[in-house]
């Protein structure tokens, strides 16, 4: 079995959990509350920031050339595809943002893996941000019954065929590093994948929750 087929296996449930979040069921039929939307939006637009920084780190941790400028193009590719929808949704709001709990964990784990565990670890961590979009991104393009929808730009950026051509790389990328190292080491990235794969639920339910910091 392909480690990418294990490591989905084994957070399968949380991935239905995901598909039953009210924030995207009502993003997929047009109802979500605008509040809702920016809000996650803003967040998104933080995590983003620190997530670019990270996917150019672990590019240059990486041996293989190709790898490495897969990598660096993910990073480009990230802020400007984000640009453009924060550009859409929130336009001129220059309001500086300060990352919620759930935000500041999600980054905080990543940038741990990359600092403290090894580039296999650090690649598994990375890799549900592209992965869980892009299934989410499918599912709602094939479910959704609104022909218009507000929401539309969003779903196509992450249903679209460019973002699926980035997610293959990034699987198989993960896929190759796991069959070159240890059975414990790829069992650590299989742990590493299913906590950043709970921090995506948990991103979306601050959002509809608009979480704030309790003190």
């Amino acid at each position: 079995m392909k480690w990418s087929d294990e490591a989905w296996n084994e957070c399968a449930s949380v991935y239905e959990k995901i598909l039953e979040l009210p924030f995207l069921n009502e993003l997929m039929n047009g109802t979500l509350q605008k509040e809702k939307f920016h809000f996650y939006l803003q967040q998104d637009a933080v995590y983003l920031a620190e997530y670019g920084k990270i996917l150019a780190g672990i590019a240059a941790k990486l041996n293989r050339k190709e790898w490495r400028e897969d990598f660096l193009k993910f990073s480009s590719d990230t802020v400007v595809v984000e640009q453009a929808l924060h550009e859409h949704y929130l336009k001129s709001n220059a309001k500086a943002i300060q990352a919620t709990p759930t935000c500041a964990l999600y980054t905080g784990h990543m940038y741990r893996q990359l600092a403290c565990a090894s580039i296999e670890e650090a690649l598994a961590a990375v890799l549900p941000c592209f992965w869980v979009y892009k299934k989410v991104g499918d599912y709602i393009l094939e479910n959704q019954t609104k022909t218009e929808n507000p929401y539309q730009p969003w779903i196509d950026t992450y249903g679209g065929e460019d973002f699926a051509l980035a997610v293959q790389k990034a699987i198989a990328i993960c896929n190759e590093a796991a069959n070159e190292t240890t059975p414990a080491l790829r069992e650590s990235m299989i742990r590493t994948f299913n906590l950043s794969f709970k921090m995506e639920w948990m991103f979306w339910d601050s959002a509809w929750r608009l979480e704030q910091w309790p003190v």
